[in-house]
């Protein structure tokens, strides 16, 4: 009897050709030991007509296993592992008998139990995946990417591809964000002055690590970003939390003592408001007055599709106080990890030589790939694609949220990728989200963003940049229905 047809299946971001694809999944059947040496394989018509494949392809794939010994034939029964395939390992590890060491006292310093939600990992899978900080792949010039990686690694780039930077880094990224992304903010920086992350969240961490101590006292938004609120309750520095209003951040609520500020003053997250230019200068008088430090992260501002974005925070800084953070993540692609701070040379300094310490620098081949793809004009001509979407997927989501009515608590004047929403009281978004879960609907508790016991659980994020147009009405219209029947 051949192994049953219905335990083979392709995987759906698997790449390469589909014989390649139907190869990989029996070779890994093979050496995992779910298929043993002579085990009948499914004929080619079942196996072709179960993958919804060409009985050519299954054939094909067939005769490479069998020409490189992973499969025989045995005339007209079919195709049978063969005697002489790899044999998977038997290899079973002895018990190391019980581990006595005391951890709660070894661990000096814990980086579990933050607020941190776990992001769902299969949201391509998901019908009406409302979810943020992830990008639509039929938005990419893939092949502009695939076109600047090959750049990258021909001979001409040898030296940037392999070498080590030491505490450096891409001359030609930096030149490029000096005179072409940073000007478009209104800021003016030497390439002294500028330092590539591993995204933004990198960027964050070493601000924290260089400007606070025990003693210090950081002040943050709430909500606010997550990760950044983990960050800083880890730097063990005094944290205080400001609640935002419809303009962000009030410089006023900042108490005395405060050493550094976290702010997102040009898309607030996640409520997504936008703060005032007459409010971001009382914010550097607040800061002068403290004799404060803050650290701007301006995430999504390519994203300003409705009307030009204001200047950044750094831009109206005279005195050096402002630290900026910008990233090329949420432009291009989450993956790509990478991101850039400046800030006065004396900050870099410390800031790079801790990146040296702890990460050398980030690969010289990605630095120089974003390098050829921003210089090409390839990142501008996204940045215009991207920005005509998500104008047409918010204007459709703005109807169908007013259609249903749900309450919108923030909305970003300037575009932005998502809207920030509140269900009424009663409603726990948490519950709401696993629940929307089994219609394919994937949205954002907001809980994580706030602090403390007594966290509000009516708010929740839904984002337009994953899910297409065609989807949004009906994606919205099953929120509103699920919120009625929880009501």
């Amino acid at each position: 009897m051949a192994a049953p047809v219905e335990t083979f299946f392709l995987d759906p971001d698997a790449q390469g050709t589909l014989q390649a694809q139907i190869q990989q999944m029996i070779a890994e059947a093979i050496l995992s030991g779910r298929l043993p040496r002579g085990e009948k394989l499914p004929s080619t018509r079942k196996l072709s007509n179960h993958l919804g494949v060409s009985r050519i392809t299954v054939t094909l794939a067939y005769t490479e296993l069998q020409a490189n010994d992973y499969l025989t034939s045995r005339g007209r029964s079919g195709f049978y592992v063969s005697e002489n395939a790899p044999e998977p390992p038997s290899f079973q590890p002895r018990s190391r008998g019980e581990d006595k060491v005391d951890w709660h006292r070894a661990i000096g310093h814990q980086f579990t139990g933050g607020s941190t939600p776990r992001k769902p990992l299969d949201w391509r899978q998901q019908k009406y995946p409302f979810i943020y900080g992830q990008s639509d792949p039929t938005l990419f010039d893939h092949n502009a990417w695939r076109l600047c990686a090959l750049r990258a690694l021909g001979q001409k780039d040898h030296a940037a591809m392999m070498g080590d930077y030491y505490d450096q880094d891409d001359p030609q990224l930096i030149e490029f964000i000096a005179r072409h992304i940073l000007p478009r903010r209104g800021i003016l920086a030497k390439p002294e002055e500028i330092l590539i992350t591993m995204g933004a969240q990198n960027a964050l961490w070493m601000s924290a690590q260089v400007l606070l101590t025990q003693r210090r006292m950081a002040a943050i938004e709430d909500p606010c970003y997550y990760s950044l609120r983990d960050i800083l309750t880890q730097s063990r520095c005094h944290l205080v939390q400001i609640p935002v209003d419809r303009d962000g951040l009030p410089p006023e609520a900042l108490p005395d003592g405060t050493d550094v500020i976290f702010t997102t003053p040009s898309h607030q997250s996640p409520t997504t408001a936008t703060m005032s230019i007459e409010r971001r200068k009382a914010l550097l008088d607040r800061a002068r007055a403290l004799d404060a430090l803050v650290v701007e992260d301006d995430y999504d501002f390519e994203m300003s599709f409705l009307k030009p974005p204001s200047p950044a925070l750094k831009s109206l800084d005279r005195e050096g106080r402002v630290i900026y953070v910008g990233s090329f993540s949420k432009s291009l692609f989450p993956g790509l990890r990478l991101g850039y701070i400046v800030g006065s040379e004396p900050f870099i300094r410390e800031a790079r030589a801790l990146r040296s310490a702890v990460l050398r620098h980030p690969p010289g081949l990605i630095q120089r790939t974003v390098a050829y793809f921003l210089s090409l004009g390839h990142y501008d001509a996204l940045i215009r694609r991207i920005g005509n979407a998500y104008q047409e997927r918010r204007e459709v989501m703005n109807r169908a949220i007013d259609e249903t009515g749900l309450t919108l608590s923030g909305r970003g004047v300037f575009g932005g990728s998502a809207f920030w929403m509140e269900a009424p009281h009663g409603i726990d978004t948490t519950e709401l989200a696993e629940r929307l879960l089994e219609k394919s609907v994937l949205i954002e508790p907001g809980a994580p963003f706030f602090r403390g016991p007594s966290q509000p659980r009516n708010y929740y994020r839904i984002a337009y940049s994953s899910i297409p147009a065609n989807r949004i009405t009906t994606g919205i219209s099953l929120i509103g229905q699920e919120i009625a029947n929880m009501r």
